[in-house]
């Protein structure tokens, strides 16, 4: 797969609203709920490096990806996972934070979504180039700092992640998200060994019912 540009992500990410986040502890799981995620319509992924031999997942998963479809490369802290992660087929990276990883990426052309806590983090990512913010932990700051730090920041693209549920997510776009990145509440237990991946399947459709009834999203 192709990498995407500052630019390019944040297309898709703008049109999705809803990038799901697949934290998993066994790959051929990781790559099952990837599949199921996107028969359900979901078509921004983040596989985080977490994961052991997560390069392997991100290999099958963007071998796999429809094509309009976005696979990303979560936790990528240090320059050599850039590499390593492009290599294996990612087309964007995510970070917990402003690592040496996010300004590396850019340069190369790469889209990023760089954790980002603090208002002065918010501006060194945008100057950066970042492609939109990832506010995280969301749930230790909550829709009020969001609507808050959008004040001095209204163009800014952030997205909360951490804390996003079927019963926030609705807050934190009424807030101003962009976008919203979900974890364990959308996953379950579907990237483990034996997760459930029928009720994974329900919950993509619920999250996904409820960003487009807020006129947002495909």
């Amino acid at each position: 797969m192709v990498t995407v540009d500052r630019d390019a992500l944040r297309d898709r990410v703008e049109r999705e609203r809803l990038v799901a986040i697949i934290r998993g502890t066994d790959v051929e799981a990781t790559v099952a709920s990837a599949l199921t995620l996107f028969a359900e319509g979901v078509r921004v992924l983040e596989i985080p490096l977490t994961l052991d031999s997560a390069v392997d997942a991100i290999r099958e998963i963007a071998a796999a990806a429809p094509a309009d479809a976005v696979v990303g490369a979560g936790t990528v802290l240090t320059e050599a996972q850039v590499d390593a992660s492009v290599e294996a087929g990612a087309q964007f990276i995510v970070t917990p934070s402003l690592s040496t990883s996010v300004a590396y990426a850019i340069r190369n052309g790469v889209g990023a979504l760089p954790g980002v806590y603090t208002p002065t983090e918010i501006q060194t990512a945008l100057d950066l180039g970042a492609a939109a913010v990832k506010l995280f932990p969301a749930s230790a700051l909550g829709p009020r700092y969001l609507r808050a730090v959008r004040d001095p920041f209204p163009d800014a693209r952030i997205l909360p992640v951490g804390g996003v549920s079927l019963d926030t997510v609705e807050e934190f776009f009424a807030a101003g998200a962009f976008a919203v990145g979900v974890g364990g509440p959308l996953l379950g237990d579907a990237p483990t060994r034996g997760g459930d991946q029928a009720a994974l399947a329900e919950r993509a459709r619920a999250f996904r019912a409820v960003i487009s009834s807020l006129g947002l999203g495909r």
